[in-house]
């Protein structure tokens, strides 16, 4: 590739024509990746398995004068992946982009982890973006270009204390990012996980009942973090359109860590 000067161009423009998937967009990180990659372009199908949420992420994204779609999908169900693989196909002909987002959070050390949260653990975080991308990869494959994006966690390049079930689930999806990816970057199809840290969103209640509460929570945020504070959903929807988008084009199979310099 020839060195080009940049150009300043209309933000709605850099999807443009794409069709993306993001599972658990009914609040959170979800949300705001589906509305980061609506706003700039693409048509959405906003999954969660709460239909409520899902179609109030939607009509946010067209309220906004973008396209998108709400589907109401669980993620531990293989034949909901398979719909909703086949809605973005039926619907506009094309997935370019899977943003494997949806997630669990069982806290707690080997002793105190029931056998079912482990297996919970990893239905969810590991097997199920393992499906989602498996269902997503032969339409990519037959269009020469495509991104998937995994949600991971920092917790999959360091470790949490009494948090096995997690770390050990993304631990192993990064793991399995990296793998898919090496086998089909000669497709053109990108593998990344997103590796976020501390956000403040309903997801962090596992582990603030195992804190003793939101204030022993804060107390810690704000003293293991070196910046000091939560990341915003926003921040770490700017590093999924990162990953997402061709401003990423030569980046495959990495763990994209965005979590206030804690791993450091």
């Amino acid at each position: 590739m020839t060195d080009v000067a940049w150009e300043i161009s209309d933000p709605a423009t850099l999807l443009a024509g794409k069709v993306a998937i993001v599972t658990g967009a009914g609040s959170g990180i979800g949300r705001a990746s589906a509305n980061i990659l609506a706003a700039h372009g693409a048509r959405v199908i906003a999954s969660d398995r709460d239909d409520a949420a899902a179609s109030d992420t939607a009509s946010l994204i067209t309220g906004a004068g973008s396209v998108a779609i709400a589907m109401k999908s669980d993620v531990s169900r293989d034949g909901d992946l398979e719909q909703l693989v086949s809605r973005a196909i039926e619907t506009w002909g094309r997935l370019d982009i899977l943003h494997s987002h949806a997630g669990i959070q069982v806290e707690g050390t080997l002793e105190q982890v029931e056998p079912a949260g482990m297996d919970a653990s990893w239905q969810i975080n590991v097997r199920a973006h393992f499906m989602a991308a498996r269902l997503a990869v032969p339409h990519m494959k037959r269009q020469g270009a495509g991104s998937i994006v995994i949600t991971a966690s920092n917790s999959g390049v360091l470790y949490d204390r009494e948090m096995i079930a997690y770390a050990t689930s993304k631990h192993a999806v990064v793991a399995m990012a990296r793998q898919i990816a090496l086998d089909y970057a000669r497709f053109n199809i990108r593998v990344n996980a997103l590796c976020p840290g501390w956000v403040d969103t309903p997801f962090n209640a596992p582990f603030m009942k195992q804190m003793g509460g939101r204030d022993a929570l804060e107390s810690y945020v704000h003293q293991k973090i070196p910046m000091g504070r939560w990341a915003s959903t926003a921040e770490i929807a700017e590093a999924l359109l990162f990953l997402a988008s061709d401003r990423s084009s030569f980046m495959t199979g990495q763990a994209l860590v965005v979590d206030g310099g804690e791993c450091l």
